[in-house]
């Protein structure tokens, strides 16, 4: 099973303060998490988003092309 690593990008939309445009996104390997957040360089994402991830992923709902990717190569989405 190859590991992988919910994230959330960390995109905001200055123009009504909302969280509604942030995402979790899945990035494979997992290990690209860390790297992102500790040297501060972008990872990419399923769905083709790249950012450099600052925010816990926990409070986002999943990205619905992330899940689809995964889910289509037969890969258990995490539930938390």
């Amino acid at each position: 099973m190859t590991q992988f690593e919910t994230i959330l990008e960390s995109k905001v939309d200055l123009s009504d303060g909302e969280d509604r445009d942030r995402m979790s996104h899945i990035v494979v390997p997992a290990s690209a998490v860390a790297e992102a957040i500790v040297m501060g360089t972008p990872c990419t994402a399923l769905c083709g988003k790249t950012w450099v991830p600052t925010r816990d992923p926990k409070k986002y709902p999943l990205c619905l092309t992330c899940k689809e990717i995964a889910e289509s190569k037969g890969w258990r989405i995490p539930t938390s």
